[in-house]
């Protein structure tokens, strides 16, 4: 569960600077994106060690390697090819969830539950990558302001408005995947743990970070970016908290809720 927490993270802060215009941004925070997508991925081959096939091991190795580029290149004077090693960067770390959801199945806390089909498990990886990578890297974007308060707004607005965007296509597919499950299943099925996760789900997961997000735009709109820096904390530990909730219930239910 943390090798795939970690690689979604680190999927995501990758695309969320697709958004982004160099021309706006210090180079110094793609250095600081790239080495720590550096660190997850890492992070996530040391998790899962010799438990799996070569081909994820060349996966997490090509994008480690996409990434250390990617801190190089945006060291240099003006970033020659900075754009090519984001995108690279986005293919190699989505090509790696990709061989993760397929060569290390997911097992079930129950044997009679079976997991989520290769498809779901992508959409869920992917939307999942897009809500922890926008919070994160709009969090670390509002400390930018901190010491270069005259910076645009727009990468800190384009950051909010794609967070927003990933909540609500990622309630819109755990709604599918929870109508899906008690459209199967009688309401029994919702136990003691299911009924204690699913609310916290939910509200940490989507109603608070939908809330925080929009506190976070109005304030950000008056520049006042200390205070939404602040706000963006809380909503990443909410965001952080929900995605962990959810591979817990995936665990336990076999559908992404």
């Amino acid at each position: 569960m943390l090798a795939t927490f970690c690689l979604r993270l680190a999927c995501g802060l990758a695309c969320a600077l697709l958004v982004l215009n160099p021309g706006q941004v210090n180079p110094r925070f793609y250095r600081v994106q790239f080495l720590t997508i550096l660190g997850l991925t890492a992070l996530a081959a040391v998790v899962v060690q010799t438990r799996v096939e070569i081909s994820l091991w060349l996966g997490l190795s090509a994008t480690m390697l996409c990434a250390f580029n990617g801190s190089l290149v945006w060291s240099l004077h003006e970033a020659p090819g900075g754009r090519v090693a984001v995108a690279m960067t986005i293919i190699t770390s989505l090509v790696t969830l990709g061989i993760t959801a397929y060569s290390m199945p997911m097992t079930t806390a129950d044997e009679v539950i079976a997991p989520p089909a290769l498809g779901w498990k992508m959409a869920d990886d992917v939307t999942s990558a897009f809500v922890l990578g926008a919070a994160t890297t709009a969090m670390l974007m509002g400390h930018s302001y901190l010491i270069a308060p005259t910076m645009s707004l727009t990468p800190l607005l384009r950051l909010l408005a794609l967070l927003a965007t990933a909540l609500v296509v990622r309630m819109a597919l755990a709604g599918v995947g929870l109508w899906s499950w008690t459209a199967g299943h009688s309401q029994g099925n919702l136990n003691d743990e299911t009924v204690l996760w699913l609310p916290l789900r939910w509200g940490l997961g989507f109603v608070a970070p939908l809330v925080l997000g929009w506190l976070a735009w109005q304030t950000a709109k008056i520049r006042s970016t200390q205070s939404a820096t602040g706000i963006l904390y809380v909503a990443v530990i909410f965001c952080f908290l929900g995605e962990l909730t959810s591979q817990l219930l995936v665990r336990n239910t076999g559908f992404v809720l």
